[in-house]
């Protein structure tokens, strides 16, 4: 009896002990356990959908304020998150640039936005961003796309280039109790996140176009020349920012700034008097003179190996009206049909090395920040 008694209890105890085991094991499991981080979107540039944003504040002050040194606006940031609610970020704004800010020049100033360093847009599309710029229309809708585009371009030819979103802006003026229609505009990769994405640093040396490496400039400035742009350069960082490994390792050329090229059109861009050219739709390549023009034959390849890819920019976009995706098809016809003829694009990328010519001079511009 005493046996059975002994074997009965060791039965009750091991019981009571493998529920306690399993309770504790359970609520060690549930303790070991984090809880769920909010849901963190997509970064900003890892989609090309279009973006709804909604800048709400006092914008008829910041929309006046065009002087050299504009202050910044406290404003919300609103758009629609993909759970179908809306994110709410308070950050400050303020216009920048030069040529765009001034009133004769653009209706709408470009703006920069800066996030705080904390709050709910940490869980948000705009959680890797300090700063970004906001292009806005100058004079049309349609040449804000076409900007948006020259940026996809660029991306097609190297990783080295400033990514853009194109994103349908809303203005809600809480002091007017008035609000825009949407309209287009780019929200721009902020400089130090480009450089980190390449693993490289953002420098700001002041150097001449020789002093950066040979085949990334080689490359943009090529690109410059095929979309028709002149206004950039070196010496002065002119709509061209720098990165390199480290900062002592010779930079990289990033260019940006696209409203005045030839295959964007806008009405208000001319080329610069001292180049002595006719239009914006004028092709004049603005390197450095290089005497041996072997180097171009790896560049000229690569353009040719992304030919494709290039014009596929254009004719896929569906933002485009058929009689500019005509226009651009020939313009980079004429590109193509100059870097495979040997005597034509020896021509035009000897126009530095040419004494007498414009191939020299060097624009100062008016820097945008």
């Amino acid at each position: 009896m005493k046996v059975n008694l002994y074997f009965r209890l060791l039965i009750v105890l091991y019981c009571l002990l493998s529920a306690a085991l399993i309770q504790c094991f359970a609520q060690t499991g549930e303790a070991a356990t984090p809880a769920k981080p909010l849901s963190a979107e997509k970064g900003l540039f890892d989609s090309d959908e279009i973006l709804q944003i909604t800048i709400k504040g006092n914008v008829r002050d910041l929309l006046r304020d065009r002087v050299a040194e504009p202050k910044y606006f406290p404003m919300e940031l609103l758009y629609p998150k993909e759970d179908g609610t809306q994110m709410v970020i308070p950050v400050q704004v303020r216009t920048r640039g030069y040529f765009r800010r001034m009133k004769e020049n653009c209706y709408y100033p470009p703006l920069m936005i800066d996030f705080p360093k904390e709050g709910p847009h940490l869980s948000s599309i705009f959680k890797d961003q300090k700063k970004t710029k906001l292009v806005v229309p100058c004079k049309g809708e349609e040449y804000v796309v076409r900007e948006w585009l020259t940026y996809k371009l660029y991306n097609v030819i190297t990783p080295n280039s400033f990514r853009a979103r194109l994103v349908k802006v809303i203005l809600d003026d809480v002091t007017k109790g008035k609000t825009t229609d949407p309209f287009y505009g780019i929200l721009l990769e902020e400089e130090k996140q480009m450089a980190k994405r390449n693993n490289m640093v953002a420098v700001d040396p002041k150097i001449q176009p020789e002093q950066t490496q040979i085949e990334p400039f080689l490359s943009m400035a090529v690109f410059q020349y095929l979309i028709g742009n002149t206004d950039w350069s070196i010496q002065y960082l002119q709509n061209i920012k720098l990165i390199a490994p480290d900062s002592l390792s010779t930079p990289i050329t990033v260019p940006y700034d696209f409203d005045h090229a030839g295959i964007v059109n806008a009405p208000y861009a001319h080329p610069a008097e001292e180049l002595l050219m006719t239009s914006i739709r004028q092709r004049r390549y603005r390197g450095y003179c290089m005497p041996d023009l072997k180097s171009f034959d790896s560049i000229i390849a690569k353009y040719n190996s992304l030919k494709n890819d290039i014009y596929n920019v254009y004719t896929s976009c569906t933002l485009l009206d058929a009689k500019y995706i005509k226009s651009t098809t020939q313009f980079l016809d004429d590109f193509y049909k100059t870097i495979n003829n040997s005597k034509a694009w020896r021509n035009d990328f000897a126009y530095p090395c040419d004494q007498s010519g414009t191939g020299n001079i060097v624009i100062k511009g008016l820097r945008e920040d």
